[in-house]
């Protein structure tokens, strides 16, 4: 894992270059502390700079800026090939080849120059965002791969087209005026990330998984291109379902996945896995421990808070596993204190507030491993969120029903404010079963006659995935450009409204969220994170899979369960879901309640002049009477202050 940097077009006198491109290397150190190395070709106005983080060869055969053996191609690359070793048997079966070291790295690089870019990438198994330069075309490359989980910032600063792994690389070239797009901030608002192809800044985008990108020497505009499209695979899955039985689909699964931990597991430094106790997590360190000769390194935090700990059910999985297991259980006050980094730690503003506890195992990990492993991409994959069901019951029932009729009662239902069917409703709730039992129940009537107005159910799921359903009000001159949610790009034909709910998340929420999460989380502490779950392969496989399969028996991720339950024993992984999260609603309300008024206070909403104050005043007031558990809206707008003031206090640094 590394950090990779560089620019097509030099920025100032001769001699600059390469120590303008060594000084945003400096700034991904984290992303590799253990290497660093440095190519310019001023005559071509190439330079290319990377931060390594060893993982595979860690002789100096894999330092990198890296030449081809023919010298025709230099590439920085951040990530890993899988399947080198295999690529590199059928590069020798073509022609013998004198290797310097084993690092994929080389290994990819040669497959470039003797099949070119495309093919090269379609060979690869791998998590990868790399720059290549062609000597002889004086043609750059950037590519990224399939799932999206490395990062690949680009765009024009000044006289030069640059790139870098994190947007804070830029800081170091002499020609960096940051403007922030206020359209991302409302795309921000409503998802608590901003989703690629765009950044926080105007003119940087964000390449997109599966695409790589081609700039020559002298042109304006790049050409971008796909080497593999999750429509793709929608569309062929669409054509040729899986046809074999349930039991058949849970052993195929299991091959895959394993075939995927095989490369995975691979590494020349100590490697484990996170474990939550949940299935996904909980089914990766199954199949580990099942492949692996000594016990699995694994790690788990774990909250004194109710309702936010894993902890004890990670413990069971691991005893049960025989896995060499560490757990720590972080202080409210201790999960807190990550909070003033988190500006830095995420490149540009990101308000997924489970990004606290991702960068607690991370660190917790990186203090006895340089290699974790992550459950993640199995929701996305095998149906496992609450809301692809939630939105297919609920559609199913109002798309029957004439549309005056639900705009009046959805009218007549908001009639009443949240206090009084809260006051209404608050003394019978003792008196129901547990499972029945609701707080605010005025907030949950008024959201959900929200959803009685929609007009489709593609309109329901984005009113479900959204936090500010109307970010144009509060952010001053934002208008949301197109998402995967809002045309985008057309949608593939798929079998039923919750494939296209779970395609959608495949494209946006999981590499624009998930991954972004784990991968900053990680870096920070120069972890190199692992999904094995994304391995394209299991991905294909998982998209044939009929809903009857992934749903057996109207149970979320049916194939991954049984799958699980080779392994382990039902009971300590069956119980309600529980997201990866803190109790921000109650932090908010109490230690960290000055320091969001500070970031929130109409003084300094207006000074900023991004944020139109009433609105985001009314949600705070409300969070703090209790009326309404606001958190998620809140802890968008203070995480983007809280990074624009980091910003500016960097600004003001560099000044200096």
């Amino acid at each position: 894992m590394c950090g990779i940097v560089g620019f097509l077009g030099s920025v100032g006198p001769a001699g600059q270059d390469a120590a303008v491109v060594r000084r945003m290397a400096d700034q991904l150190r984290h992303r590799g502390p253990d290497d660093e190395g440095v190519w310019a070709d001023e005559a071509a106005g190439i330079a290319l700079s990377q931060r390594r983080l060893s993982i595979v060869d860690l002789s100096p055969a894999g330092h990198q800026p890296m030449f081809s053996a023919c010298q025709r191609y230099v590439i920085v690359f951040n990530g890993e090939i899988y399947n080198y070793e295999e690529i590199r048997r059928k590069l020798d079966g073509e022609t013998a080849h004198a290797w310097r070291g084993h690092s994929d790295t080389e290994v990819f690089l040669e497959a470039i120059s003797r099949w070119g870019i495309k093919p090269a990438l379609e060979h690869a198994v791998g998590m990868f965002a790399f720059a290549l330069w062609d000597r002889r075309e004086r043609t750059l490359v950037l590519g990224r791969d399939r799932l999206g989980e490395k990062p690949l910032y680009y765009g024009r600063i000044g006289p030069s087209f640059a790139f870098a792994s994190e947007l804070k690389a830029f800081r170091a070239h002499p020609a960096w005026q940051p403007e922030v797009d206020r359209d991302a901030v409302a795309l921000l608002m409503r998802h608590n990330y901003v989703p690629a192809p765009y950044s926080i800044y105007k003119g940087i985008s964000k390449l997109r998984p599966g695409h790589y990108l081609v700039l020559g020497a002298g042109e304006r505009e790049p050409r971008i291109e796909a080497y593999w499209d999750a429509r793709d695979v929608a569309l062929h899955a669409g054509q040729h379902p899986f046809a074999g039985s349930r039991e058949e689909a849970v052993t195929e699964l299991e091959g895959l996945l394993k075939q995927a931990l095989k490369g995975q597991m691979m590494a020349d430094v100590p490697l484990g896995a996170f474990l939550s106790g949940g299935i996904d997590s909980s089914t990766v360190v199954a199949l580990m421990q099942s492949m692996s000769s000594r016990p699995v390194r694994t790690f788990t935090i774990g909250l004194h808070q109710a309702g936010y700990n894993e902890a004890e059910h990670a413990k069971e999985v691991a005893r049960h596993l025989g896995t060499d297991h560490t757990e720590m259980y972080v202080s409210e006050r201790e999960a807190m204190d990550v909070i003033p980094s988190l500006p830095e730690i995420y490149c540009e503003p990101f308000s997924d507030s489970s990004q606290i506890p991702t960068y607690l195992v991370s660190k917790l990990a990186r203090q006895n491993v340089t290699v974790s492993l992550s459950g993640d991409g199995g929701d996305e994959l095998f149906s496992g969120y609450t809301r692809y069901a939630l939105a297919q019951a609920f559609w199913s029932k109002v798309a029957l029903v004439p549309r005056p009729l639900l705009r009046m009662t959805a009218g007549l239902a908001t009639l009443p404010s949240p206090a009084f069917y809260d006051g209404v409703t608050g003394p019978l709730m003792p008196l129901l079963p547990e499972r029945h039992r609701h707080v605010r129940v005025g907030d949950k009537v008024h959201k959900a006659a929200q959803l009685l107005s929609m007009q489709s159910v593609d309109e329901v799921y984005r009113h479900l995935c959204s936090h500010w359903t109307d970010p144009a009000d509060i952010v001053v001159g934002g208008r949301e450009p197109p998402t995967m949610l809002t045309g985008l790009e057309a949608l593939p034909n798929l079998p039923g409204n919750v494939e296209r709910m779970m395609y959608l998340d495949l494209k946006s929420y999981l590499p624009d969220d998930i991954l972004v999460k784990v991968d900053r989380a990680a870096m920070a502490v120069s972890l190199e994170s692992r999904v094995p779950m994304l391995d394209h392969r299991v991905v294909a496989f998982a998209m044939s899979l009929p809903l009857a399969v992934l749903r057996a028996g109207n149970q979320a991720k049916w194939p991954l369960r049984q799958l699980l339950y080779k392994y382990v024993p039902r009971r300590l992984v069956e119980r309600p879901k529980m997201g990866f999260g803190v109790p921000i609603d109650s932090w908010l309300r109490g230690a960290l309640r000055d320091w969001a008024e500070d970031l929130l206070s109409e003084a300094r909403l207006r000074q900023d002049d991004c944020f139109n104050p009433a609105p985001i005043r009314q949600a705070w007031h409300e969070h703090l009477s209790g009326r309404r558990n606001n958190q998620y809206l809140l802890w968008d707008v203070l995480m983007f202050q809280a990074w624009r003031a980091a910003q500016q206090n960097q600004s003001s640094a560099l000044a200096a």
